[in-house]
């Protein structure tokens, strides 16, 4: 049964037209899931994970700094991509559900705790886990061909799927690119270590507060530098493999 439901799922992700395609055994994360999103996430061993490649011809847009092209880049990059990897998210957890299995569609995007400043689950972590990446020192997802340029979804799931890979040693070096050309100076450059929280690397509260000004200044909250100016995402690669 394992396998049918592997093939069943692997195929509907090809269909959805996803970039990337990767099941996470997030077990060995376990503690980590549960001190962000409670049991409500913690509960589920498996993640399934989609990533969509974001347009380079938007992300290009950010270096130039308007206001047209910073309200582009949102509704492309966000509005848009977070809407259809909501909806196949939901499409996959619809099939498990119907298979008999308990599934649970994270939201792309969506806070849950202003507090912490982060959502019920790391979709990064299910991604780092699937084998489809690493953590930068951005604290983003860092793919091989297309560098952190990806959004990603997560269904959480107690199906037996297949896991596809195990978490991929960081590519960074001695690049601080992100580092750089952060406007608050959010990062700190240290590498990513599973065992330190996130503080350690990223001032997210920086981050919020600069995203809140821009919205009040200019009507738009958005920035993403650290993920245009990354060097594996400017290489312009081909299409993953799925």
């Amino acid at each position: 049964m394992s396998k049918e439901i592997d093939k069943q799922i692997r195929s509907l992700a090809g269909s959805l037209d996803a970039d990337y395609y990767g099941v996470a055994d997030l077990t060995p994360a376990r503690d980590f899931i549960h001190a962000q999103g409670g049991d409500r996430a913690a509960r589920y061993p498996r993640g399934v994970v989609l990533g969509i490649r974001l347009q380079d011809s938007v992300v290009d847009l950010l270096p130039e700094k308007d206001n047209e092209g910073a309200i582009l880049y949102r509704h492309t990059t966000y509005d848009v991509v977070n809407i259809a990897l909501d909806q196949a998210a939901l499409r996959i957890a619809n099939v498990l559900q119907r298979e008999g299995y308990g599934a649970f569609p994270v939201p792309a995007s969506k806070r849950t705790s202003n507090e912490h400043i982060c959502g019920i689950f790391s979709q990064k972590l299910a991604a780092h886990m699937a084998g489809l990446g690493w953590i930068g020192k951005s604290c983003l997802l860092v793919t091989p061909d297309h560098g952190p340029r990806v959004r990603w979804v997560t269904v959480l799931t107690d199906a037996p799927l297949q896991p596809t890979g195990s978490p991929m040693e960081s590519r960074c070096g001695e690049c601080t690119a992100c580092v750089d050309i952060c406007p608050v100076h959010a990062f700190t450059g240290k590498p990513f270590s599973p065992g330190e929280p996130r503080e350690a690397r990223f001032d997210a509260a920086a981050c919020d507060r600069y995203f809140k000004e821009r919205e009040k200044n200019d009507g738009v909250a958005t920035c993403g530098l650290c993920v245009w100016v990354c060097p594996h995402g400017r290489k312009k690669g081909k299409r993953a493999e799925k």
